[in-house]
């Protein structure tokens, strides 16, 4: 759908470096049958905050519903890591994925928009997550 820019050739690359390194998570899923399907990262920016990042799913393994899986296990971890802010850059083409994240509790931000947005030419929609709160 895009065109990798540099800094997703570098993270890309050089996971370890980029993310691991400092202070961020990397999750594969694997399908039984298909294998590896999809991924997702938490990057750490500062301390505290991390954005998600890098989620793709195999176009082979759409409608199976695995970003959906694979987004609610990550965000399940990220409330077990001390993070104050959880955000994520995207573009306005990538409609379902928008609704994929707006069900799952992430809100539209312009104020992370404008603090990260710069990182990618790509990026138009900046959203943050909102914590779920534990239903009574």
């Amino acid at each position: 759908m895009f065109v990798l820019e540099p800094i997703d050739e570098k993270v890309i690359s050089k996971p370890q470096q980029y993310i691991i390194n400092r202070g961020g998570y990397i999750w594969f899923a694997r399908h039984p049958e298909l294998g590896i399907v999809g991924t997702c990262a938490l990057m750490k920016k500062a301390d505290g905050v991390f954005e998600l990042t890098k989620m793709g799913v195999s176009s082979h393994a759409r409608g199976l519903k695995v970003g959906e899986k694979l987004l609610s296990f990550v965000l399940s971890k990220a409330e077990v890591i001390a993070y104050s802010t959880l955000f994520l850059l995207t573009n306005q083409k990538c409609k379902a994925a928008i609704h994929l994240y707006e069900k799952q509790g992430f809100v539209h931000d312009q104020d992370i928009l404008d603090q990260f947005g710069k990182a990618y030419a790509r990026c138009d929609v900046a959203m943050r997550y909102q914590r779920k709160r534990a239903q009574k």
